[in-house]
């Protein structure tokens, strides 16, 4: 329905073999949506989180590289860092939200609140939405050496969701978006070298005649 709406400020980097793609732990991950009433308005309130075995360091750059979303996120067309000031990057985004049979461009502009190896926090600044607001954690996991993921926000579409379907809707497609982001966090960089560089040595320049 609106995953790209839920997978706000997650960056990828450039596509790699799936080979080397461990599946996440996702008997660990837990998901829960709830429609409250906020000031008389009634909105989605999110919360989820997982654990990866990626360290930390690799998670906080994959969640900020904002303008690879579009490799990763479905239903997002394009995202765009319109400026930075110090920890505060606006973010322009199109995208699609789906609902049941019906389909609805979407477009944001919201504020990143980056917390360096912390926290992510998003506020929407103006767009298609009526109310957007969400946060990031990561917190490190000494044990395994990983990190917990956790997920929580509150949304009010400005169009129609059915108040008797839209929480089991909105939690479907939360539960999508973070296992998605566990696989994502997960998957192991390609730098192996190419079996041609290993058994090709590189091309010498003859040394001149003397």
């Amino acid at each position: 329905m609106m995953r790209f709406l839920l997978l706000l400020l997650l960056g990828v980097t450039a596509p790699l073999a799936m080979a080397q793609t461990p599946k996440p732990d996702t008997s660990r991950l837990e998901v829960s949506v709830n429609r409250v009433e906020v000031d008389g308005q009634h909105m989605y309130e999110l919360d989820a989180s997982g654990v990866v075995a990626a360290p930390l360091p690799r998670v906080w750059r994959i969640l900020t590289n904002y303008e690879r979303m579009t490799e990763f996120v479905p239903d997002l067309e394009s995202c765009k860092v319109l400026s930075r000031n110090g920890n505060e990057v606006m973010i322009e985004q199109f995208g699609v939200a789906r609902l049941l049979f019906m389909t609805r461009a979407i477009h944001l502009i919201v504020r990143a609140t980056e917390q360096p190896m912390s926290a992510i926090d998003i506020a929407l600044v103006s767009g298609d939405m009526k109310h957007y607001e969400a946060r990031w954690e990561l917190i490190p996991v000494p044990e395994t050496g990983g990190t917990k993921v956790v997920y929580k926000g509150r949304m009010m579409p400005n169009f129609y969701v059915p108040s008797l379907f839209g929480s089991k809707m909105i939690r479907s497609d939360v539960e999508h978006m973070m296992r998605a982001v566990l696989t994502r966090l997960d998957r192991r960089e390609d730098r192996q070298p190419s079996v041609n560089s290993i058994l090709i040595p590189p091309a010498t320049t003859p040394a001149p005649a003397r």
